[in-house]
């Protein structure tokens, strides 16, 4: 069997926009092509579809990529011990024997569906030796003669050797046969020496099974008589001492093992929660249970040790409050971006390339242009359509002369009129019927910090002037929830005519509409303030405001 892939998930930011999906897809394609040997890349997304990537993903038949809301990691990035699940018939002495074995204080107990019963520890085996005041405790287990036999390294001479013995004690016959009646009772199970009469005596006395010590042979006229009375004879080559003492290591684990309140963890369990369960709990191994239920492995607190964080390659991003929760305990590999550098730190060095370019899509195009890799017609088709999103159709300044080549390159490799395709990307992307405030707003949202505030800006494109009105009203007294569930300062929402090219601004919060009008020298009107040339949050808005910010300090 091959080794498997180690797998790299590729993702973009929380609230995708159409680049952070089509960039994802296309360069886990281009690294497949690269290193499929030995890596698997997946493109992954880190927060819904919008309409507008929506409509673009169907327009070229392409899959949505599989959501991910945490990349910490998970039981199933650890080494499982994969300790074999023992069945609930065999006896402690077996049990004891397969523990030191494989060096492990733990069995795991399943059905033969592959489900756990139990689990059974040393210290139960310990305890099953020292309560052995009760000489009853074996017809209790219901323990299998056949056991019985194996433990004293026997066998069974006469009767059925996958009989139980059900009822009775154990009793241990080496004195005088005037006083064997007095303790031996029906159904009993008889520890004796090697002489005949007493051997007979204890038949008689309606034993269910005799055990014969030291390992001679049993005589003949006995054995007859034994199967005649349905009394099972055993052998063993101990002497009686050792066989008493060995006896009861015959039981089934069942009697003894533990079922009630077993700590289990599932595979898909994130290491923290485990970490944090095993540090309240005495045991020192737990069974691990797959999708499905079944028993999967055992895993102890040195296992979380050999953990294997979970590859990421940051695509459209590279500030920690945009990326998918859990960054912290996952390994970047690669960053690739044309944002302002943000706050992500990285325990090891990363391959980080962020150009200044109105669309990772445009760099992702570079690369395989780069390395030589031929564009599949799909592959293309996203790449266009993310640079026209990203550049709202070459009318942001975030715009450059190479995102514009790249984009009428790509439109001719798939044979596509980019105003058309642009005209209903954008319609598709500002239809909001049937939307919530809520998902108008965190459709296209982003924080950001400063050393004093931190504030969210939304940004909503649409085509017409009367259609971005109708979303502002909407949207305005929502921003009171926004302030209050993200912690915010000031919240601002960029309500942008992609044709006129200018954007109407609305906010809520700590004197967010005062810093806004000094901050780009306008006056606040009825709904807002008016911004006649600005489109771009990125290039635009947020330096604008940055600046402001820090100036006031």
């Amino acid at each position: 069997m091959g080794m498997s892939k180690q797998k790299v998930w590729v993702v973009g930011h929380k609230n995708p926009d159409t680049d952070s999906i089509c960039a994802a897809i296309s360069y886990a394609y281009l690294k497949n092509q690269a290193e499929g040997k030995t890596h698997e890349y997946l493109a992954k997304r880190a927060g819904a579809v919008n309409e507008e990537t929506r409509y673009v993903l169907d327009y070229f038949h392409v899959e949505d990529p599989e959501l991910i809301t945490y990349v910490g990691a998970q039981i199933r990035d650890i080494n499982i011990r994969k300790t074999e699940g023992v069945s609930s018939q065999i006896s402690l002495k077996r049990a004891w024997k397969l523990m030191k074995e494989l060096e492990v204080v733990t069995l795991p107990v399943t059905n033969s569906f592959g489900k756990l019963e139990g689990v059974i520890v040393t210290k139960d085996i310990a305890t099953s030796y020292m309560d052995v005041l009760d000489n009853r405790v074996l017809s209790k287990a219901r323990t299998q003669y056949k056991t019985i036999a194996e433990t004293l390294e026997g066998s069974v001479l006469v009767g059925n050797e996958h009989a139980y013995f059900m009822r009775g004690k154990v009793v241990v016959a080496i004195s005088n046969l005037d006083y064997m009646a007095d303790y031996i009772e029906n159904d009993d199970l008889v520890i004796l020496g090697d002489r005949g009469e007493e051997q007979l005596q204890a038949i008689q006395l309606n034993a269910s099974c005799i055990v014969a010590c030291g390992g001679l042979k049993v005589e003949d006229e006995v054995k007859r008589i034994a199967a005649k009375r349905d009394c099972v004879v055993i052998t063993t080559p101990y002497d009686a001492f050792s066989a008493s003492r060995l006896i009861n290591q015959s039981m089934p684990i069942k009697q003894f093992m533990t079922r009630q309140e077993l700590i289990t963890f599932e595979i898909d369990d994130y290491i923290d929660d485990v970490r944090d369960t095993m540090s309240k709990v005495r045991h020192r191994d737990f069974p691990v249970l797959n999708e499905n239920g079944g028993y999967e492995g055992m895993i102890s607190r040195r296992n979380l040790m050999t953990m294997h964080k979970k590859q990421l390659i940051l695509v459209d991003h590279n500030e920690k409050s945009q990326a998918v929760d859990g960054i912290e305990e996952a390994e970047i590999r690669e960053i690739i971006d044309h944002h302002r550098l943000g706050s992500l730190e990285t325990i090891s060095p990363v391959y980080f390339r962020n150009q200044p370019l109105g669309c990772t899509s445009t760099i992702i195009y570079q690369m395989y242009e780069e390395q030589g890799v031929e564009l599949p017609e799909q592959i293309a088709g996203l790449l266009l359509s993310a640079i026209i999103s990203d550049t709202l159709m070459f009318r942001s300044p975030t715009c450059t002369k190479l995102d514009k080549d790249v984009a009428n390159k790509l439109a001719r490799i798939v044979g596509i009129e980019i105003e058309e395709h642009a005209r209903n990307m954008f319609r598709a992307g500002s239809d909001f019927k049937n939307k919530t405030a809520e998902e108008i707003f965190y459709r296209d949202f982003k924080i950001f910090h400063t050393q004093d505030s931190d504030f969210g800006v939304a940004q909503v494109n649409a085509m017409s002037r009367e259609e971005l009105d109708k979303v502002g009203d909407e949207l305005l007294p929502y921003l009171k929830n926004v302030l209050a569930e993200k912690k915010l300062d000031m919240v601002f929402v960029m309500l942008t005519d992609i044709l006129e090219e200018s954007s109407r601004v609305i906010c809520d919060g700590n004197e967010a509409g005062k810093i806004l009008t000094r901050a780009f020298g306008t006056q606040e009107e009825a709904g807002g303030v008016f911004l006649d040339g600005i489109v771009s949050r990125k290039k635009q808005f947020i330096p604008t405001l940055m600046n402001f910010l820090a100036e006031e300090i």
